[in-house]
C-alpha cells in the first residue's frame, strides 16, 4: 500500500470498485467494496491521488477523501469514456478512471462545497415546480379543449387564468368542473412554492459577495447570479474569460483541418443553466435597448443592424460570459464599454 500513486474509484450506491496504481500505472490491487468499507478504506489509506468521475454523489465522496489527506480528481465522464477498453464492467471503469487522472493535460472538476450544492438543490427545485406548473397549466387547457373551450395562450396573471377558466367551464358537467378546479388549486399551489424560492434566491444573492458584484453587469439577475456562483468553478480555474465562455458552451464549434478553418454553430457544451440565462440577460438587454433606442456599445449597434436577434443574443451572451469572468477574477464591478474614453 506504501507504494500507491493513485487510487481510481468508480462510484455506486452500495458497491463500489477501487483500483489501485503506482505513478507509471502499474496495477497494484483491485478492489470491490461496500459503503462503510470504501469510507473506512479512505480513512486507511496513505496520502495518494484519489480519482473518481464527476457523476452523482462524487463530491460528497470528494470531500470524504480530501478530509483524509488525499489529493482528488473529478473527471468528467466524457473524459474517461475514450479509455474504457472493451465491454462495460465496474472494474473496467475504475482502471479507465485511474488511466484519465493520470494524463497530464487532463481537466478535471471542482469539489462542490456544501454550500455550492445546497444552492444548486434550490435552483434546481424552483426549475422543477416551474415545469410541473407549466405541465399542470397544459393539461387544464388541454383538458377544456376537448370540451371546445380554447383558452389563451399568453396569460400572465393567474387570477386571470382562472377567472377565464371559471366562466367558460360554467356549462360543463359537474366532473369535469370539478377537476378543473383542482388543477387550478394545484397550479395556485406551485405558483406560491415558486415565489417563496424566488424570495430565497434573492436573498442568497443578498448576502454573496460575488453574487452582488455580479448584479452590477445589465442583464444579471439574482437567478442568474446565483446559478454561476452554484454551477460554475472558481474563476481563477479559467486561464482567460474566453475559456469559461467555452466552457459554458458559447463559442463556435470547430471542424478544421488540412490549414481550413471550419467554425459552425456553438457548441453547447459545459453547464446548460448558465448559457440559458446568460442568453435570456442578453435577449433581456437587447429589448431594453430597442426600446429605448439608445446603445452605448457600437458593436452592438452593428450586429443589432445586420444580424437576427437571436445571433445577436449568443453573441453577447458570450461577451457577458467574458465579462463576468473578469470582475470575479479582478473583484471590480461592471463598468460600461467606453465610459473610460
Amino acid at each position: 500500500m506504501s507504494e500507491v500513486f493513485i487510487v481510481g474509484v468508480d462510484l455506486a450506491k452500495r458497491v463500489f470498485q477501487v483500483h489501485g496504481a503506482t505513478a507509471t500505472g502499474d496495477v497494484l490491487f483491485r478492489k470491490k467494496l461496500s459503503r462503510a468499507q470504501f469510507a473506512k478504506f479512505l480513512g486507511d489509506l496513505p496520502a495518494c491521488i484519489v480519482a473518481m468521475e464527476a457523476c452523482a454523489s462524487a463530491h460528497y465522496w470528494g470531500r470524504e477523501a480530501q478530509l483524509a489527506g488525499h489529493e482528488v480528481r473529478l473527471v468528467p465522464a466524457a473524459y474517461v469514456k475514450p479509455f474504457v477498453k472493451r465491454h462495460k464492467s465496474d472494474v473496467v471503469d475504475a482502471e479507465a478512471i485511474t488511466e484519465a487522472a493520470l494524463r497530464p493535460s487532463m481537466r478535471f472538476v471542482q469539489v462542490k462545497t456544501p454550500e455550492q450544492q445546497s444552492q444548486a438543490m434550490l435552483f434546481r427545485t424552483r426549475e422543477m415546480f416551474v415545469r410541473q406548473r407549466t405541465q399542470t397549466i397544459n393539461a387544464i387547457r388541454a383538458h377544456l379543449a376537448e370540451f371546445g373551450i380554447v383558452l389563451r395562450l399568453r396569460i400572465r396573471n393567474p387570477d386571470t387564468f382562472a377567472h377565464e377558466i371559471e366562466e367558460r367551464a360554467a356549462g360543463l358537467p359537474e366532473l369535469a368542473r370539478s377537476l378543473a378546479q383542482r388543477l387550478l388549486e394545484q397550479i395556485a399551489t406551485i405558483s406560491e412554492q415558486v415565489s417563496a424560492l424566488d424570495v430565497e434566491i434573492k436573498v442568497h444573492a443578498r448576502s454573496s459577495h460575488d453574487a452582488r458584484l455580479m448584479q452590477t453587469m445589465p442583464g444579471v439577475g439574482p437567478m442568474s447570479a446565483m446559478a454561476v456562483g452554484a454551477f460554475c468553478p472558481p474563476a481563477k480555474n479559467f486561464r482567460s474569460g474566453r475559456d469559461f465562455a467555452a466552457w459554458l458552451g458559447l463559442v463556435p464549434r470547430q471542424h478544421s483541418t488540412g490549414g481550413k478553418e471550419r467554425l459552425g454553430r456553438v457548441t453547447k457544451m459545459g453547464q446548460k443553466d448558465v448559457r440559458r440565462l446568460l442568453i435570456i440577460a442578453a435577449m433581456s438587454v437587447i429589448n431594453s435597448i430597442e426600446r429605448r433606442k439608445r446603445c452605448v456599445e457600437p458593436w452592438l449597434t452593428r450586429m443589432l443592424e445586420t444580424r437576427p436577434r437571436m445571433v445577436v443574443a449568443v453573441a453577447l451572451a458570450n461577451r457577458m460570459a467574458r465579462r463576468l469572468w473578469a470582475m470575479l477574477a479582478t473583484g471590480q464591478q461592471y463598468r460600461i464599454p467606453g465610459a473610460a474614453a
